[in-house]
């Protein structure tokens, strides 16, 4: 089958950067579903591994950690699917990805794909929808927060994948008010546009702007970039026993100035449950179902904003050109012709 890989961890301006290859159809484990690829989206995890991540010796690294295709055979063990099925899903970043014609994923991290989306379209969500639904319901639990009371969550870098996920979802399954912060115009209206009740600067101080809102703390903080540099604002605008939870990866985390409200901290890593075949593994499964329940009710609504056609080497360099620019807002697709 054919696959893009990398054999080595090189800029995406080099050439070998990734690689068209051809490999054996994967052999099926017993949970495993064998997928037909027909769109993945690019994210900033493909562009890392690719520049560091390991690399098997003598063969290529497959990346792509969210796609959308059609089940053509299943597992000994596996019953939620059968051949024919469209299913979305983010894998396993242990396993070799979705930048392929074909791939073993376990059927207990794949869901059904929304009835109302194109591939490309659909692949644009299940990265970030698993991220969101299990920082606000899993890490932080923001569905037992008090309804008699008027609790408050802040987003930091809400116009991102991620933050455009979390949003919608806390809008619609929750009753908190939403404040996310974006820096240019155009991120306000987008986060705005996708749930968001309002938006603050990150780039000016916190506080006064949450006053001038009437808001005095908040008392959830989801940090999905630059979480080191935000600690002192975080901890200035927090109530006491907040909750901070964050995914991107910061060199160095001070927490001292969390400890005397008691702020907890939560990491999330989407990856988890695969990794370690948790006992909860399955609840990717349960989400991505009930995620694409949203969708086909209009509730939540897709994040593709840049398609590219043709799942090969030259389509990816593109996307992973743009994830790394730093400057996309929504999801790049590549989907296969």
């Amino acid at each position: 089958m054919k696959a893009v890989g990398f054999f080595q961890n090189l800029p995406i301006d080099h050439p070998d950067a990734l690689q068209d290859v051809e490999l054996a159809t994967p052999e099926l484990r017993d949970h495993d579903l064998l997928v037909e690829v027909k769109a993945v989206s690019v994210n900033p995890v493909d562009t890392k591994i690719r520049a560091h991540g390991d690399v098997p010796e003598n063969a290529p690294r497959i990346p792509g950690w969210d796609a959308a295709g059609i089940v053509r055979a299943t597992g000994p063990l596996a019953t939620r699917f059968k051949p024919g099925d469209r299913v979305w899903y983010a894998g396993d970043i242990t396993r070799p990805g979705s930048n392929s014609e074909l791939q073993a994923v376990d059927e207990r991290i794949v869901g059904p794909m929304p009835r109302s989306l194109d591939f490309a379209e659909a692949a644009s969500l299940p990265l970030t929808a698993i991220t969101a639904w299990e920082l606000l319901f899993d890490r932080l639990r923001i569905h037992e927060a008090d309804p008699t009371e008027n609790t408050v969550l802040l987003v930091t870098g809400a116009a991102g994948g991620v933050g455009s996920i979390l949003t919608q979802l806390a809008r619609r399954l929750t009753g908190v008010t939403i404040i996310g912060t974006a820096s240019r115009a155009r991120t306000r209206e987008w986060v705005l546009a996708h749930g968001a009740h309002h938006v603050i600067n990150h780039r000016e101080p916190w506080a006064p702007q949450l006053q001038a809102l009437g808001i005095k703390e908040v008392d959830f903080v989801v940090g999905l970039n630059e979480s080191a540099g935000y600690v002192p604002q975080i901890a200035a605008v927090m109530r006491p026993e907040g909750k901070f939870a964050l995914i991107d990866d910061p060199v160095a985390l001070d927490i001292g100035p969390f400890k005397t409200k008691s702020i907890s901290i939560h990491w999330e890593l989407m990856y988890t449950r695969p990794i370690f075949t948790t006992r909860t593994i399955a609840r990717q499964h349960a989400l991505l179902r009930r995620m694409a329940e949203l969708v086909d009710r209009g509730d939540v609504v897709h994040t593709l904003t840049r398609r590219i056609d043709g799942l090969d080497a030259a389509g990816l360099i593109q996307a992973h050109a743009l994830v790394e620019a730093g400057n996309m807002i929504g999801k790049v697709v590549v989907a296969a012709r």
